[in-house]
C-alpha cells in the first residue's frame, strides 16, 4: 500500500551517506539500508513517479555520454529528442536517451526492454533480465558485467539492464536509473568482487541523488497540481498531465493549438509552477 502522508520526503540517514565500508559486507549493509529508503520513497503519494523516471533517465543518459566520452549534456539530449519528427532518426546521443526513456516509462519485462534496446537480440535481453541468483545488487553487478562482456562498447545497455535485474529484484514495476549516476568507466572495467563493491557504492551515491530530486519534484508537482484547476484553456489537465510525466515538453507537443500552447506554458512560468529549461527566446523547452 502507498505511503499517503503527504509532506517532506526524507533524505538518507547520515549514517549512510557518511560512512565509508571497506569491505563487501560494510558496503553490502549501506546499500541495503538505501534500497530500504528508495522503497518508502518512490511508494509516496505526493512523488510523481513517471515524471522521477524520465528526469534520473536524461541524467543517467548525460552519464553515458561522459562514459563514452561524447560532449552532449542535458540541454543537448532533450534537443536531441524533442525536436524530432516523425520518421527521423536520432543521433547517437539521442539514440541513447531514446532508449533510456523508453526502458523507464513502460513496464518492466524483457519484450519492453528489447524494444528500448533494438541492437541486442531479444533471446539475450530475456536471458539476463531473467537471471535470478543472488542479493539484489550483486544480481545486477552480474548482468552488468555480462553484458559488457558480451557487447564492450554498449555501456547505456549494460546499466539500463542492471538498473533493470535491480528492479526486478526489489519487486519494482518499473526500472528506476540508480548505478549510472554512481558508476564511472574505471568502474565498468572491473569484474567479480570489485564491481560488486563498485556497484554497492554506486546504489548509495545514486539513490542519494534520486531521493533529493524526488523530493523537490514533489514540491514542484504540488505546486503546479495546485494551480491546474484555475488553468481555463481546453486541454489544460491533459497538459498538465504531460507535464507531470514527461521530464520536459515542447509547447508544439501540447494537446492545444500552437499560439495557445505557447501562452500555456509562458503562464505555467508566470506562475512560478513551471519553468523555461533551453534560455532560448525560440525552440523554447519547458519543465516542471
Amino acid at each position: 500500500m502507498a505511503d499517503t502522508a503527504i509532506g517532506k520526503i526524507p533524505a538518507l540517514p547520515r549514517w549512510v551517506t557518511r560512512a565509508r565500508g571497506e569491505t563487501l559486507e560494510d558496503v553490502a549493509f549501506l546499500s541495503g539500508a538505501t534500497l530500504g529508503h528508495l522503497c518508502l520513497v518512490a511508494r509516496r503519494d505526493d512523488l510523481p513517479n513517471a515524471l522521477w523516471r524520465s528526469r534520473l533517465a536524461l541524467g543517467a543518459t548525460e552519464a553515458c555520454m561522459t562514459i563514452a566520452g561524447r560532449s552532449e549534456r542535458v540541454a543537448d539530449l532533450r534537443d536531441a529528442v524533442l525536436f524530432l519528427r516523425p520518421g527521423d532518426t536520432p543521433d547517437p546521443a539521442g539514440a541513447v536517451c531514446q532508449s533510456w526513456q523508453q526502458a523507464v516509462s513502460r513496464p518492466l519485462s524483457a519484450r519492453n526492454l528489447q524494444r528500448a534496446l533494438p541492437d541486442l537480440r531479444g533471446d539475450e535481453v530475456a536471458h539476463w533480465v531473467g537471471a535470478q541468483q543472488g542479493a539484489a545488487v550483486g544480481r545486477a553487478a552480474d548482468v552488468l558485467q555480462a553484458v559488457l562482456t558480451d557487447h564492450p562498447h554498449a555501456e547505456h545497455a549494460a546499466l539500463i539492464l542492471a538498473d533493470a535485474a535491480l528492479a526486478r529484484a526489489m519487486g519494482w514495476d518499473h526500472v528506476l536509473p540508480i548505478f549510472a549516476a554512481g558508476l564511472g568507466p574505471r568502474d565498468l572495467r572491473k569484474t567479480e568482487d570489485e564491481l560488486r563493491m563498485a556497484c554497492h557504492r554506486a546504489v548509495v551515491r545514486g539513490a542519494q541523488a534520486a531521493i533529493a530530486m524526488a523530493a523537490d519534484l514533489a514540491r514542484r508537482a504540488s505546486r503546479l497540481q495546485a494551480v491546474a484547476p484555475k488553468l481555463r484553456a481546453k486541454g489544460a489537465m491533459a497538459a498538465v498531465d504531460m507535464f507531470l510525466t514527461r521530464d520536459a515538453v515542447v509547447p508544439a507537443a501540447l494537446p492545444l493549438p500552437d499560439r495557445a500552447a505557447r501562452r500555456f506554458c509562458d503562464r505555467l512560468v508566470t506562475l512560478g509552477v513551471a519553468r523555461e529549461l533551453s534560455g532560448r527566446d525560440t525552440f523554447r523547452v519547458y519543465g516542471v
